[in-house]
């Protein structure tokens, strides 16, 4: 991965990761701030810069560990490794919490944080599952730091529950021979291909997410896929059934059989549309005001209505194509 400087917490070189990260960073200027979540020389930065901005790497150290109760797939959200990314999807969430400085920032004190995740999970009567990529993707983190080469076996030897990630790319190589005693839920985020190359800018193609979870899969990973997020253009009826035509022919049949699916519909927002107008000229406005409505905070969700065409017609979809497949939720 190419990036055009650091920008660093000078303590993070005390850290194991830090000082890895230094060597391996080594030709690339190294700026020093004060912290990483606030960058005078990137705030200051028109949206134009948005794309340019996120070939920057910032490296800090977190200093917040709250966990968040999620009723979903997991049970917790936990600020973990990372947050943004070097991806530029046009409705990022993350956009929302860090505007447009919504770029990769490693965090280097994994002991600690992981160290805490552990202690949580042996203090519960009943097994939990923590959620540890919902600020970033950690598949495309790994191929930085290796993080998950270390969270995942530590975890798997000391801690009580299970982890779990979404992830929108496909190098997971490194992941298929871990020790990870189904401790580690896998999750792979697909939409339609004109979707990934259109608007999830910089991330993998839906047929290297389909081999990568196949993959992950026959490694013995419990495994599922989110259709997220679902974007309601004029033909999204005949995008999502090709989807769903594509993943039938293209997942394992032990994928299949084992996957759960997630499915969840685009939230935007007022700061999208004005990054994506200034950064990105020319592509699709994802919003769309006969079919969204005001959510709060200057965010648009789908109206009820256009929510509950969606969710009969994606069900019906889904039990059509794939069969009798687990649907947890559609949000």
């Amino acid at each position: 991965m190419k990036f055009d400087a650091v920008y660093y917490e000078p303590d993070c070189l005390s850290y194991t990761l830090g000082a890895q990260l230094k060597e391996q960073f080594c030709g690339l200027p190294w700026i020093p701030i004060e912290s990483h979540n606030s960058i005078k020389e990137m705030q200051e930065k028109p949206n134009s810069d948005f794309g340019r901005m996120k070939r920057n790497l910032i490296i800090g150290i977190r200093k917040t560990h709250k966990y968040v109760e999620n009723h979903k797939v997991s049970d917790y959200l936990v600020p973990y490794t990372s947050s943004g990314c070097t991806a530029m999807c046009l409705y990022c969430y993350l956009v929302c919490n860090y505007n447009k400085c919504a770029y990769l920032r490693l965090f280097v004190n994994r002991e600690q944080m992981l160290d805490r995740l552990i202690k949580k999970s042996l203090k519960s009567i009943q097994p939990l599952t923590f959620e540890i990529g919902s600020n970033s993707d950690l598949v495309l983190e790994n191929t930085i730091t290796q993080n998950l080469l270390y969270t995942i076996p530590r975890f798997v030897e000391e801690g009580r529950g299970k982890l779990t990630f979404p992830t929108k790319f496909h190098m997971v190589e490194p992941l298929l021979d871990l020790k990870h005693e189904g401790k580690m839920i896998f999750r792979m985020s697909v939409n339609p291909q004109s979707i990934i190359s259109k608007i999830e800018l910089g991330t993998s193609s839906l047929r290297q997410r389909i081999r990568a979870v196949n993959e992950m899969c026959e490694a013995g990973y419990p495994c599922g896929l989110l259709i997220a997020p679902v974007i309601l253009t004029d033909d999204w009826k005949k995008l999502y059934t090709e989807l769903l035509e594509e993943l039938e022919s293209g997942l394992s049949a032990r994928m299949k059989k084992e996957m759960f699916l997630e499915i969840i519909l685009m939230t935007y927002s007022y700061v999208h549309r004005a990054i994506n107008q200034d950064a990105f000229p020319g592509t699709a406005d994802l919003y769309n005001q006969e079919l969204m409505t005001g959510r709060g905070r200057g965010r648009y969700c789908y109206r009820p209505e256009a929510r509950a065409e969606a969710e009969v017609f994606l069900r019906a979809e889904v039990n059509r194509i794939l069969g009798d497949v687990q649907i947890l939720y559609i949000s």
